[in-house]
């Protein structure tokens, strides 16, 4: 296992470089950060080349990224065209994303398996077409649509809650809007555990414990829900950075001031510190996320060992 995890450490050094190298790239080629610190009126020559110089874009691409990547490793993001340290933002909008992805990862735990669970164990039934139906409702309305309907609904008509997430951001103002966030992964979960539930339920170490005389209930947690949940936990491993990175949409309409809101207002500025410095963690995360969903197939399914 031990060198397993260092084999896997040493893989993700050319992903991460090769990804940041990408990124990096696409917003400082594609982009033009002068025009975006001027805003609508045009530079004149002698203050786009103060600037150029001061923010160190008067260099070639390649350099830029080296002095980049030399920066990040000491912990240094770079500096906003504001004046603002890219870390401080970080400070701020991490910590509220977190806590919305962790509420989205727990209705997606918590519902969608419970649903591909009763789904799979009674497939066919009425049960299962109305779940099936719900759940391609769900994929198919976009987030930001099923975002404001249920803003206006719960928070503006009926006040239940409200409409806005206040600065603080604190766990219960949150959980609407990660249940909006999840609500296309949950119904993905729901029906990748039905379809993964369905087909086990026909396996011979299922047969087995049946013929055994194992209570219902065991059969099911201890034996057919566990070899169920891998690619339960595939899925659900890669969706952490995908909530985390693809938040933009549910943070603009409940007014959170997330990793979503800092890269748009980046994007919109043309701010390349902001985006690519927000980014690179975005990246780290993702591998991190995919080495602990390896190491949990091991825990899943005893059969699985890593040399």
């Amino acid at each position: 296992m031990g060198r397993y995890v260092v084999r896997r450490l040493l893989q993700m050094i050319p992903v991460f470089i090769g990804a940041t190298l990408l990124i990096f790239l696409m917003v400082n080629v594609m982009g033009d950060p002068i025009a975006g610190l001027c805003g609508e009126r045009r530079c004149d020559p002698a203050t786009a080349a103060q600037l150029e110089k001061e923010f160190g874009l008067d260099k070639p691409v390649w350099q830029q990224y080296l002095t980049y990547m030399g920066n990040v490793f000491t912990g240094d993001f770079g500096t906003a065209f504001n004046g603002q340290e890219v870390t401080e933002l970080m400070s701020t909008a991490f910590p509220v994303t977190i806590r919305l992805t962790l509420i989205a990862i727990l209705f997606e735990i918590v519902i969608g398996i419970t649903l591909g669970v009763v789904t799979g164990l009674r497939r066919g039934r009425p049960v299962d077409t109305g779940v099936l139906l719900f759940t391609l409702v769900v994929i198919s309305v976009p987030t930001f649509v099923t975002g404001l309907l249920l803003q206006l609904l719960l928070g503006v008509k009926w006040g239940w809650i409200r409409p806005s997430v206040s600065s603080e951001a604190p766990f219960d103002e949150l959980i609407l809007p990660g249940l909006v966030l999840a609500s296309v992964s949950l119904a993905y979960v729901t029906r990748l555990t039905r379809t993964s539930i369905a087909e086990n339920r026909r396996s011979d170490y299922v047969r087995t414990a049946i013929a055994k005389g194992l209570p219902r209930h065991r059969v099911v947690v201890r034996h057919l829900l566990r070899n169920s949940l891998i690619p339960v936990v595939t899925f659900i491993g890669a969706d952490i950075g995908f909530l985390m990175g693809g938040a933009i949409v549910t943070e603009r309409i409940f007014n959170i001031h997330g990793v979503g809101y800092q890269l748009y207002q980046g994007i919109l500025r043309q701010n390349t510190q902001t985006v690519v410095g927000f980014v690179t963690v975005l990246v780290l995360v993702f591998l991190v996320a995919n080495l602990v969903v390896d190491l949990l197939y091991a825990v899943l399914d005893p059969r699985i060992r890593y040399a």
